[in-house]
């Protein structure tokens, strides 16, 4: 085959990707469309609807208006045993906790000297005592003058006095239970230089424990004694103890700006000398009272639903507790009260009663 023949050419087949319809971007944004047609209209139809609101009814219980404040457990008499002499304390027979009874020792002060400090003054008056013995004995026979038999007399007696205050002081050294009582608290160490006055225990004398609170001056003219006290304490989660006012101080405590108030307790309250403790004083209770919570209540007026309309109902508030309100006039128990009011509702506006109705 000549070499100048042409070879032949392969057919070459162009190919081409096919083109999307147009057909079908119209598809979708039509369809894209409709959805946003139907969330705005879905929109717009949750904006025209009424508010949705909770509504509750008032019931019939008891209205307790109280002062609250905070308190502590304490010993109703609380009585230091305090050193009478100046020594060293050199021995503590009982802690604290320890019940003790009437007369029983406590502790005992160094009395090494005292001892012996009684022992020669006794000595002394018993010579004394028989010096003026012996001259009372001498001056009927005019032995000796007067002034010498006054002279063993005011002797003899000025002796007698000094051993009876040694007697005195050695007994001090002694610190004994002036009654029976239980020890709440030690302050005397071991080897400490008392002085009179020093203390070294507190004994609790057996009596009922009280509550000691302090009450707000604002809230003390409506306190007076004889009322009922409820009282609350963290170590008894749950427990609600009785208590009664017994007294209130007469002079306030012008940096706290209160005035102690004494509760009278149980004798056998489980509640512990120390506690802390939450009291609520009742000043004033009313049985079956209208009640409504306090969260339903704005002012003077409640939010009462009327068919799918609310109404600004004015009412006239008696005791306001701690988590309801007395209506003494202006609405029954067969209204239906908006349980927790916003600033937006107005009067006439329609509204819903959400799920479940009303509460009671």
């Amino acid at each position: 085959m000549p070499d100048d023949l042409p070879l032949p050419q392969q057919a070459t087949t162009a190919r081409t990707l096919p083109a999307r319809p147009a057909r079908r971007h119209h598809l979708l944004a039509w369809l894209m469309g409709i959805v946003l047609v139907l969330a705005l209209a879905g929109l717009s139809t949750w904006w025209m609807l009424p508010p949705r609101v909770t509504v509750v009814h008032a019931h019939r219980g008891l209205a307790v208006e109280a002062v609250y404040a905070t308190g502590t457990v304490e010993p109703t008499i609380m009585l230091p045993i305090a050193a009478r002499i100046t020594a060293r304390l050199v021995e503590l027979d009982v802690d604290e906790g320890a019940r003790v009874r009437a007369g029983q020792q406590l502790a005992r002060l160094e009395d090494t000297d005292l001892a012996s400090n009684l022992a020669q003054l006794r000595s002394q008056e018993a010579f004394a005592q028989a010096e003026y013995r012996r001259y009372a004995a001498l001056l009927p026979r005019g032995v000796i003058a007067r002034t010498q038999y006054d002279k063993a007399r005011s002797d003899w007696l000025a002796t007698r006095s000094a051993a009876d205050r040694a007697a005195a002081e050695l007994r001090y050294a002694r610190l004994l239970a002036p009654t029976a009582g239980t020890v709440i608290r030690r302050d005397g160490e071991i080897g400490q230089l008392m002085t009179p006055g020093s203390t070294v225990f507190w004994l609790a004398v057996d009596s009922p424990p009280r509550v000691t609170a302090d009450v707000d001056e604002e809230d003390i003219a409506r306190v007076s004694p004889g009322q009922a006290v409820l009282i609350r304490a963290d170590a008894f989660p749950g427990l609600v103890f009785q208590g009664r006012v017994h007294s209130v101080t007469p002079k306030g405590d012008p940096t706290g700006r209160s005035y102690r108030v004494r509760i009278a307790i149980d004798g056998s309250t489980p509640l512990r000398v120390g506690m802390t403790a939450e009291v609520n004083i009742i000043v004033r209770r009313h049985a079956d009272a209208l009640l409504l919570p306090d969260g339903a209540v704005a002012g003077d007026r409640v939010w009462v639903v009327r068919g799918d309309r609310l109404q600004a109902r004015p009412v006239e508030v008696g005791i306001r507790g701690e988590r309801q309100v007395e209506i003494t006039s202006g609405l029954s128990t067969d209204d239906a009260v908006v349980a927790a009011p916003s600033e937006g509702l107005r009067a006439d506006a329609k509204v819903r009663v959400a799920d479940g109705g009303a509460r009671r």
